[in-house]
């Protein structure tokens, strides 16, 4: 005969339903540590989403940050006036030449760009999920206890992503650069990368603390809205999401967070977008803007953002789970 304790745990045992069986499953695996091989998965699956991403879509984020330093007026008195003033900003001396050489004009920066993009998604796709891994050890029982199960779950997935998005400022360098590049590259014709590193410094940082602005709120709107979708689809694992799930959540984030972000957005970018010599303070970029604008202008670009940056990050996010889990699977030898 067994002894009583232990037939009262089978019987317990055998109480519990499948999905809490399953949940503390999942929690002792969270506890454990990340599997064997995720470090390793996170990181390769987010450089593969880099490079597509910058591969594919450099072109357009060309078009959006000269639309977002444009300080004239777009809107003419026609269309066709409207889209020849369009067609000046974006192609600039180019405007009047044929298709291929308008297209290979959206080209400058692109090695900044390659090395900007590669890093931020390692860091920003790669290391959100260390942070909310340490958040769900460290403060899961408070993210639970103060917003329930499944908000919890989306709070500390955004606050992860918020964390992430403020550190992003380290990368903020390669970022001017490859915006100078884009709209201003006056600014580096003739200089080396070397030279503009040791010349420039702690220069290659204006613009650091809209940086910080924007990455926080868009940040956390980007992972928040991610997480929010895929539980309205019911998928309990995030990681098991299909391509399907994985884009239409990815829509939904990108969507928020370039629309939560878009004013600071278009305040960093001048900001960068000054020449290294010009000391034109925060303050007055804004009063000019309100002043010569109007408040509308904090949106510039928001449109062709939503058209094309919003694809964009709806790519590398949803490449970037993909991958991760693709890798991850043979690294398990799944």
């Amino acid at each position: 005969a067994r002894h009583p304790s232990t037939m009262q745990s089978s019987r317990e045992d055998e109480s519990t339903a499948p999905e809490e069986r399953e949940e503390l499953q999942v929690v002792a695996a969270s506890a454990a540590g990340p599997k064997k091989g995720s470090t390793f998965a996170r990181l390769a699956g987010s450089s593969v989403a880099g490079l597509l991403e910058i591969a594919l879509w450099h072109p357009a984020d060309v078009v959006a940050k000269r639309l977002m330093v444009n300080e004239g007026q777009i809107h003419g008195a026609n269309m066709a006036a409207t889209m020849s003033n369009v067609n000046s900003v974006i192609f600039r001396e180019y405007a009047n030449e044929g298709f291929f050489t308008k297209w290979g004009s959206l080209y400058p920066g692109l090695g900044w760009g390659a090395a900007y993009k590669v890093l931020q998604r390692v860091y920003k796709f790669g290391g959100q999920p260390f942070v909310k891994d340490y958040l769900n050890t460290h403060a899961g029982d408070t993210f639970t206890s103060t917003f329930g199960k499944t908000t919890g779950k989306t709070m500390m997935s955004a606050t992860a992503g918020s964390i992430i998005g403020i550190g992003e400022v380290v990368l903020l360098p390669l970022d001017r650069l490859k915006i100078l590049a884009q709209v201003n590259p006056e600014v580096l014709a003739g200089r080396s990368p070397f030279s503009v590193f040791w010349e420039e410094g702690w220069g290659l940082y204006k613009g650091a603390g809209w940086t910080v602005v924007r990455n926080a709120p868009g940040s956390f709107a980007l992972f928040g809205g991610n997480s929010v979708a895929k539980d309205l689809m019911g998928v309990k694992n995030h990681n098991d999401a299909t391509v399907f799930q994985d884009f239409v959540a990815s829509v939904s984030g990108a969507a928020a967070s370039i629309t939560v972000a878009s004013p600071m957005d278009v305040l960093k970018t001048r900001v960068q977008a000054l020449a290294f010599e010009e000391n034109k303070s925060s303050l007055r970029i804004i009063g000019d803007l309100m002043a010569n604008e109007g408040p509308q202008a904090f949106f510039k670009g928001l449109t062709p953002k939503l058209l094309v940056a919003g694809p964009k990050l709806c790519f590398a996010m949803t490449v970037a789970s993909q991958a991760i889990a693709s890798i991850q699977k043979m690294v398990d030898g799944n």
